[in-house]
């Protein structure tokens, strides 16, 4: 399982990175474009698509290696007990958020399947929608992780205090 995920986490930052160099070579060509008197529309809307998936694809990212903001000015103040308590209710609070945002996104993918993406008969707008639900799950599973190995590393360091 442990290969399944770290397979997943490289497969998410190579889709992200291609996410956002897609996102910036459509953005130049469509700018070139429309020097040329030739613009090409559609590349702000595929753009606008792939933003949608690289933000959340690239949050989950940025949560798994712990380089979202933080305040701590006065949790750092806690007793250790407080802290680590406080901190389980912040993963209980994001975790019960995800779980909506999978739900509601999933809803809203289902509902928007139907309409065409910016005019575009091809194209489902649910291929936007649907990076909510996927990021929410990917951000819950990475949730999950970090409550379970906050709670063995509590375990582990009330098993070291002398009782």
């Amino acid at each position: 399982m442990r290969r399944f995920y770290d397979l997943l986490c490289r497969v998410e930052a190579v889709v992200a990175g291609a996410c956002l160099i897609a996102m910036v070579v459509l953005i130049f060509l469509g700018g070139i474009a429309r020097l040329m008197r030739e613009p090409m529309n559609w590349t702000i809307d595929f753009a606008t698509c792939l933003f949608a998936w690289a933000c959340f694809l690239c949050a989950d990212i940025a949560w798994r290696k712990g380089g979202l903001m933080s305040i701590d000015l006065f949790t750092a103040r806690l007793p250790e007990p407080a802290q680590r308590a406080l901190l389980y209710c912040n993963y209980l609070i994001i975790a019960g958020f995800l779980v909506y945002l999978a739900g509601a996104g999933a809803w809203l993918s289902w509902i928007s399947r139907s309409r065409s993406f910016q005019g575009i008969p091809e194209i489902s707008y649910s291929w936007v929608t649907m990076s909510l639900p996927v990021g929410a799950v990917l951000l819950l599973i990475t949730t999950a992780l970090k409550f379970r190995q906050t709670l063995l590393d509590g375990r582990a360091s009330s098993a070291r205090i002398p009782g």
